[in-house]
């Protein structure tokens, strides 16, 4: 049973190293609304056709996402889309750790602002 753990652990640490590049994520967030050709998807993103091909083949191998042709034009599409709930969740993830901050920032000039006014009352 541990060997089992292992490999599924493998496994999903190789789906995350698949999705761990900036492109990928946007081809991904893009093509959760639909199948889309490979032209179209490099023109909405701002990247090199070549680049992004790069990138596609990353996910094709993952099996993240599936390719078909139509004589010249490939078409993407996202092979599950149960990604669109592990990018919201992701998302959520983000959002929290940001009010962490944010919250933690505000305690800070909190702290900076009475420190400074203390300082002028002393002076």
């Amino acid at each position: 049973m541990p060997l089992q753990r292992a490999a599924v652990a493998a496994a999903k640490a190789e789906l995350f190293k698949a999705l761990g590049h900036p492109i990928r994520v946007r081809a991904l967030e893009v093509l959760v609304g639909g199948e889309r050709p490979v032209g179209e998807l490099a023109e909405e993103l701002g990247v090199e056709m070549s680049h992004l091909s790069q990138q596609l083949a990353v996910l094709r191998r993952a099996q993240i996402v599936t390719a078909r042709r139509v004589r010249s034009t490939v078409f993407y599409s996202v092979r599950d889309p149960g990604i669109a709930q592990l990018f919201a969740t992701a998302r959520a993830m983000l959002v929290d750790g940001l009010r962490d901050r944010h919250a933690l920032l505000a305690d800070l000039e909190g702290d900076e602002l009475a420190e400074t006014t203390d300082d002028a009352v002393r002076a």
